[in-house]
């Protein structure tokens, strides 16, 4: 469950009940008719039979602390009144006894919240009516917000003030959706939430986790592993449409799909795949464990761990990287599942084949058949061999080779502008085709040079206009030294590529220049055939080439 709002929107709501509940006009107030919504409750009833709150955890929470807050401070008056609205109190915030008396160990909702320093702090609040001194959740800042408020309201008001929680009770709206399924529930709070963050997938499976560890005594533990594995995934994965969390269970997502053997082109959605068999992956310690694995091997790949992988291995993930689609990811996490030992570590040279081997086969793709859902019908069948226990199969793409013949004409018929991922796809992978690169890193700041520069061609143009945006003038190039070399004649270039502190990292770049004083049309056309060919002797190599 979600902490309760902050000070900015209780103070709203205390300022949203004072002029709904009329103090100082207590007597215009019409009980049949005045009603002040505070928005729905969406819920579903669990295996256990209980009511568990999807959408209005945060208000629910909410009122139901400002409501024993005005409890605690009414039953320490023996006015006949108040004591009355502590009675109706009562029943609002605890099951009652038959005879009306309130079982204050039982409270009405109970707050699952997985942290554990706040863990158990709402129900204490409920049933003992004191937050510790040194409490910093929000439920204890909102409590002690709502004794303040109701102090110096007790004070102002102090012969009616009783009004004010009765109207509260008995006229703010709460708007009950009962949902038949979690699943349903869900759905209903996508189609109602228009503000605030949405509820990932990552928030629901959290939960399911969390009543799993609650169940076996073991509730600390996993608050702190998973509060771990976030701040991991945090450092890995940059949040956009989802959490980052998110982004890791769809990575998991791929090794389940594939050891259950599902062969269809189709993925589920990220919650419909977890919440199958009543979430039945979510009641596995395996899966957290799995979870943690997988969290370690991106993050040593973020890192360019060079104690967990080869150079050759960091070279072959740095040009996966610039891959113009994710699918790759997909695929190298069903690989570290199935292939890692019990320390989680990949053998290199095993890992550097396949690494080669789907680099070709994705690079290929992205060429003749840009997108990522063509990928779906070579790499969907690798997983699974990859996940089959029983044949531990190499990922081979037999059954996907190319045409040589079609290949070179793709290249020849694609245009390779500087606003097309497949263009830097592939001069990513030209630039570590050679052996003397080094390893570069993740974070640096490369951009697309044109070698025969623009502005030159606007006064000495080329035979061939379209061989501007050829492959053969272009290269990868620190983002710093593009923007300085990018209007200058070759010669100027090539100081500014080979300078000795400054210059650029690509190592065919500085050769290429190196062995040039100018750099013509006929250079263009030398380089471009080069990456073709290369590019061709690659997939050979790998041995996705159609022989005749």
């Amino acid at each position: 469950m979600r902490s309760p709002w902050g000070e900015d929107e209780c103070q709203q709501l205390w300022d949203d009940f004072l002029e709904f509940a009329k103090p100082g006009e207590w007597g215009d107030f019409d009980y049949d008719k005045e009603r002040y919504f505070l928005g729905s409750i969406v819920t579903f009833k669990n295996e256990e039979g209980k009511f568990e709150v999807i959408d209005g955890q945060q208000r629910l929470t909410t009122i139901l602390l400002l409501l024993r807050a005005f409890h605690q401070r009414y039953s320490q008056s023996k006015d006949e009144r108040c004591e009355e609205v502590c009675r109706q109190l009562n029943k609002c915030l605890w099951k009652v006894s038959e005879e009306g008396k309130p079982l204050k160990g039982n409270p009405k909702i109970m707050s699952n919240v997985v942290s554990k320093e706040h863990s158990g702090e709402f129900e204490q609040i409920i049933t003992e009516g004191e937050a510790g001194e040194k409490w910093e959740s929000n439920y204890a800042k909102n409590y002690n917000f709502f004794l303040q408020k109701i102090d110096r309201f007790v004070g102002k008001y102090l012969s009616d003030n009783f009004y004010l929680p009765i109207r509260i009770m008995n006229n703010v709206t709460l708007l009950l959706i009962e949902a038949d399924s979690q699943l349903s529930a869900l759905r209903i709070f996508s189609t109602l939430n228009d503000r605030g963050l949405p509820l990932s997938d990552a928030d629901i499976f959290k939960s399911q986790f969390y009543k799993f560890f609650n169940e076996k005594g073991r509730k600390d533990e996993f608050v702190e592993r998973w509060k771990q594995l976030e701040e991991r995934v945090s450092e890995i994965f940059a949040s956009g449409r989802g959490s980052p969390m998110d982004e890791l269970f769809t990575r998991y997502m791929y090794f389940e799909w594939a050891r259950q053997g599902i062969r269809t082109n189709t993925t589920k959605a990220l919650r419909d795949f977890f919440s199958a068999g009543n979430y039945k992956l979510l009641k596995d310690e395996v899966t957290l464990q799995n979870l943690e694995k997988l969290a370690n091997f991106w993050k040593q790949v973020a890192d360019q761990d060079p104690e967990a992988f080869s150079e050759e291995v960091l070279k072959r993930l740095f040009v996966l990287n610039y891959a113009p689609n994710g699918m790759w990811t997909y695929i190298c996490s069903v690989y570290f599942l199935t292939r890692c030992d019990k320390e989680g570590k990949l053998n290199n040279e095993e890992f550097l084949a396949f690494l080669r081997r789907i680099t070709a086969l994705i690079f290929s793709y992205a060429l003749t058949i840009p997108g990522g859902n063509a990928l779906r019908t070579p790499l969907y069948p690798a997983m699974n061999e990859l996940a089959d226990e029983k044949s531990k199969k190499d990922v081979t793409f037999e059954n996907f080779k190319f045409k040589e013949k079609d290949l070179r004409e793709t290249f020849k018929m694609t245009k390779f502008s500087n606003s097309r991922a497949i263009t830097r796809t592939i001069l990513t992978w030209y630039a570590f085709n050679f052996q003397d690169q080094k390893l570069l890193e993740l974070t640096d700041n490369f951009q697309l040079e044109h070698i025969y520069a623009r502005n030159r061609h606007k006064v000495q143009p080329l035979k061939k206009a379209d061989m501007l945006e050829s492959l053969g003038n272009k290269s990868l190039l620190e983002r710093k030294i593009n923007i300085s070399a990018s209007d200058y004649q070759f010669e100027d270039k090539r100081r500014k590529y080979t300078d000795e502190k400054s210059g650029t990292k690509i190592w065919e770049l500085r050769e290429q220049v190196a062995s040039n004083k100018d750099f013509k049309y006929k250079d263009i056309e030398r380089r471009e055939m080069q990456i073709v060919d290369a590019f061709i002797e690659f997939l050979k190599q790998e041995d996705l080439i159609e022989t005749a």
